[in-house]
C-alpha cells in the first residue's frame, strides 16, 4: 500500500507560480513507481497535468500545461514535485498525485494509488 498526501495548494494571481509536493507518508517506497499529476476543476472530469518515470529521466505533459509546468522527483525523500510558473485562472482544479505500476500511461485508470488532492486557485 502507497499513501500519498499532496501538499503546496493556495491562492495564487494569475501569472504566478506554485510549487505542489507529494510525499508517500508511510508504506513502500514511491520510487518504484511511475508518479503523475493530475487535476479536477468543477463540474469537469479529471484531467491528465503530467508523469515522471521512477527514475526521474522521462516526463510528460498534457499540451495545455507544456513548457508552463514541470515535474521531478527526489526518491530520497520520497517525494515528487510539481512547479506550476505563468498561472492562468483555466488552471483553478483540485491537483493529485498517484502512482502506477505502468512504464508510461497518461491513462487515470491505470494509476493505482493517489493522493486525497490540494485546491489551486489562480485569481485574475
Amino acid at each position: 500500500q502507497v499513501q500519498l498526501v499532496e501538499s503546496g495548494g493556495g491562492l495564487v494571481q494569475a501569472g504566478g507560480s506554485l510549487r505542489l509536493s507529494c510525499a508517500a507518508s508511510s508504506g513502500r517506497t514511491v520510487r518504484l513507481y511511475l508518479m503523475g499529476w493530475f487535476r479536477q476543476a468543477p463540474g469537469k472530469e479529471r484531467e491528465y497535468v503530467g508523469y515522471v518515470s521512477p527514475s526521474g529521466v522521462s516526463t510528460n505533459y498534457a499540451d495545455n500545461v507544456k513548457g508552463r509546468f514541470t515535474i521531478s522527483r527526489d526518491n530520497a525523500k520520497n517525494t515528487v514535485y510539481l512547479q506550476m510558473n505563468s498561472l492562468k485562472p483555466e488552471d483553478t482544479a483540485v491537483y493529485y498525485c498517484a502512482a502506477s505500476d505502468y512504464s508510461f500511461t497518461i491513462d487515470s485508470g491505470r494509476y493505482k494509488y493517489w493522493g486525497q488532492g490540494t485546491q489551486v486557485t489562480v485569481s485574475s
